[in-house]
């Protein structure tokens, strides 16, 4: 699948990848303190922003797409940067492709299957699929009835986008995302280790990065440090993002500076 991208600055290679119901300018906070240094190329995953929508959706075939982009754009080597569902996809890569992968950041997510964790979102995402939406109040009215958190709402209601009749409708595939939810797109990924640098960050007040994870990290990613940011919890690029671009920045810096992540071709 051929993936929405915009790509910014010049030098070794990053990507970066959104989670579940975002879209590439979620993570423009990571991107721009890196374009000064690095050639940054942020992408919309499959059924999300402005990617084609197509009912096939799990983790390797996300995977995938992100090696098909590295392809079509002559990248011999790249280091990936992901959050969440993201960071899911960004593992999936380096344990498929490990000669692709010149590093690895994984924001808050661990390689391990998990029970739900955005049932309310994807609820009442489903909910505002199904009716004719008149405006962004009223679709912030119908979210509220899910969803308390307005910082929740407001970036749910970033999917939501306006025909070429100005008809407001969202641009996510809720179709293909509400039956592979509970399957396919909560599964861990796997493969051999890779055995790269690997930085993981967890929110302080999240739970998606647990104590009991560790072994299996350790096992698929030996090479790994993980970092704990303090006062966050699964939004943690949003709710600290200068020690988050701190801690990515040290990454980079001490892992890809070399210049290995240069283009092919």
């Amino acid at each position: 699948m051929k993936l929405n991208y915009i790509e910014q600055g010049r030098g070794p290679v990053i990507i970066l990848i959104h989670g579940m119901f975002g879209s590439l300018s979620n993570l423009g906070m990571l991107a721009r303190p890196l374009v000064d240094q690095y050639r940054v190329i942020s992408v919309d995953l499959r059924n999300h922003g402005d990617s084609p929508h197509e009912q096939k959706m799990d983790i390797p075939v996300m995977a995938a797409d992100i090696v098909e982009l590295m392809d079509d754009l002559q990248i011999d080597k790249a280091a990936l940067i992901g959050h969440s569902l993201g960071g899911k996809v960004a593992m999936q890569v380096a344990l498929n492709c490990p000669a692709r992968v010149d590093g690895l950041v994984v924001a808050d997510i661990a390689p391990v299957t998990y029970s739900g964790g955005q049932d309310q979102a994807l609820a009442a995402l489903a909910a505002l699929s199904n009716v004719s939406i008149e405006s962004r109040n009223a679709a912030d009215k119908l979210l509220s009835e899910y969803i308390n958190e307005p910082p929740t709402r407001a970036f749910l209601l970033k999917n939501l986008s306006r025909d070429g009749q100005g008809k407001l409708s969202l641009k996510l595939n809720m179709a293909s995302i509400v039956d592979n939810y509970a399957s396919t797109l909560v599964a861990a990924p796997s493969g051999d280790s890779f055995v790269g640098a690997t930085l993981f960050l967890k929110g302080e007040n999240s739970a998606y990065i647990q104590d009991k994870h560790q072994p299996i990290i350790e096992q698929l990613f030996p090479n790994m440090q993980l970092q704990v940011v303090a006062n966050a919890g699964h939004w943690l690029h949003a709710e600290q993002p200068q020690v988050v671009n701190s801690l990515i920045g040290d990454f980079l810096g001490e892992n890809i500076e070399s210049g290995s992540g240069k283009t092919a071709g």
